[in-house]
């Protein structure tokens, strides 16, 4: 009894398995784990945070001690010398020399410089775009990961398909010979099934490499082995988008993208810098206090007990200072008007960035939105079109065996069906995709959708 192409190929899908099977949540916490591109986004967002504190220290008090040790020869570069009595010339007197510690402690804090309070306002808001940043990457995993996940069963279900079609035509090419055999058909028969068979062949290698790549893909996001996945099972449900309204979409992805919100605390960060830059021409003033103590003393290393050590200042005293200094920028060569300008220039490149990713974001929505509600008919008809193509497979093979039809016209049939179930597939796994897609661009995505579609996995 002639098996059916799909048939075939379900029962290949069913074939079991030794190892336990992996689902979607799994890859999930895999690559939650894994994943550098998340690791990146996570560490560079803790690094930002930092600027935060490096700000706001500047506006703290600051403290420093030094301690400093320094030696004056007395003598100077030219020791007195003398003529002895046999007429040499012999040195003076080492006059010895002096030494002196100095310790200072100082304790300075800004009363007012409006520039560093901008900076860090501005640091704030860059570090807010980073949070936002790490929340769509954060977001990004969980498709990225459905995306190299269906993707993998796409390319499974092609290769599946691929060798239940190159089993069909083995089984036209052994018939086809056999009919030339007893001269019911001609060698062109044999030919043609030969040559369909050998294209079956080389897909069947094309495929496996495809699933190979996809694996890998998945496995560079999990850093896991994706060997065997669940599959969608047969019944999903072709729910519309809620609400099925396309400007609540946009509306909401306006609001809630992190990538909106990150582009517009970055232009917020850019206005902070403007008025920092602006304040370079402000006066600024600092309070200071200093304690200071300083010890002097004479050593002499000449000869003679009395002038072993002369202590001159053995106790040094110690002096406060406290003061506020006024610092007024008067002219810097410019530099404090281009820094102005160049703040502007960042501003205008940060709203120019918030407007062109708002309007990537509008398109995105709206075309998940309608590759949604698409979709729901698309799945729909390409399951028509495999029945359809399958009992269209099967006429025209009782034809040719009845003498009405050719066998190109069954090798014809044959591949519209194995192209028929390969859409099938792909479009019930790209339903569930632009599903998820869609709340990536609202900005929505949680785990609780990826928890959703995992209960579609058998």
């Amino acid at each position: 009894m002639r098996l059916k192409l799909l048939t075939v190929a379900l029962a290949l899908a069913a074939t079991p398995f030794a190892s336990h099977a992996e689902d979607l949540l799994d890859a999930y916490r895999q690559a939650r784990a894994n994943d550098p591109t998340l690791s990146q986004a996570d560490s560079t967002r803790l690094a930002t945070d930092e600027t935060v504190v490096q700000t706001r220290a500047l506006l703290l008090p600051q403290i420093n001690a030094q301690l400093s040790l320094s030696q004056t020869d007395v003598n100077g570069p030219n020791r007195s010398t003398g003529t002895a009595a046999d007429g040499s010339t012999v040195l003076g007197p080492d006059l010895g020399h002096t030494r002196t510690r100095q310790q200072t402690a100082t304790v300075s804090q800004s009363v007012l410089d409006l520039s560093k309070y901008a900076d860090l306002k501005a640091a704030k808001s860059s570090s807010e775009a980073q949070d936002a940043t790490y929340e769509a990457a954060l977001q990004q995993l969980a498709t990225r990961v459905a995306t190299a996940y269906f993707q993998v069963l796409t390319n499974d279900d092609a290769l599946t398909f691929a060798k239940a079609n190159e089993q069909a035509l083995a089984r036209q090419l052994e018939q086809a010979q056999q009919r030339f055999d007893v001269g019911l058909s001609a060698i062109t028969d044999v030919q043609d099934a030969k040559a369909q068979h050998d294209t079956a062949v080389a897909a069947v290698i094309t495929a496996e490499n495809t699933l190979a790549d996809s694996r890998e893909a998945l496995t560079q996001i999990t850093g896991k082995p994706a060997d065997n996945l669940k599959k969608l099972r047969e019944q999903l449900p072709m729910d519309a988008p809620a609400p099925n309204d396309p400007k609540a979409w946009v509306a909401e992805a306006v609001k809630s993208n992190p990538q909106i919100l990150a582009s517009q605390y970055n232009v917020e960060s850019a206005e902070h810098s403007i008025s920092s830059a602006r304040a370079g021409h402000l006066p600024t003033v600092d309070a200071t206090a200093t304690y200071g103590k300083s010890t002097q003393w004479y050593e002499n290393n000449g000869t003679g007990a009395a002038n072993a050590i002369n202590r001159l200042n053995g106790n040094g005293r110690g002096q406060t200072t406290v003061g506020v200094t006024l610092n007024v920028p008067i002219f810097s060569g410019g530099a404090t008007q281009s820094r102005v300008r160049q703040s502007i220039y960042q501003r205008d490149a940060a709203q120019d960035s918030l407007e062109a990713t708002r309007r990537q974001v509008v398109r995105d929505t709206l075309n998940y939105y309608r590759s949604v509600v698409a979709g729901i008919s698309k799945v729909e008809a390409t399951k028509a079109a495999v029945e359809s193509s399958e009992s269209a497979r099967d006429a025209t093979q009782a034809g040719f065996e009845v003498g009405t039809r050719t066998i190109v016209d069954v090798l014809i049939a044959q591949q519209n069906l194995t192209q028929a179930l390969s859409d099938y597939s792909q479009s019930r796994h790209q339903f569930i995709l632009d599903k998820l897609l869609l709340k990536q661009t609202a900005g929505t995505v949680d785990v609780k959708d990826l928890e959703a579609i995992n209960s579609l996995l058998q």
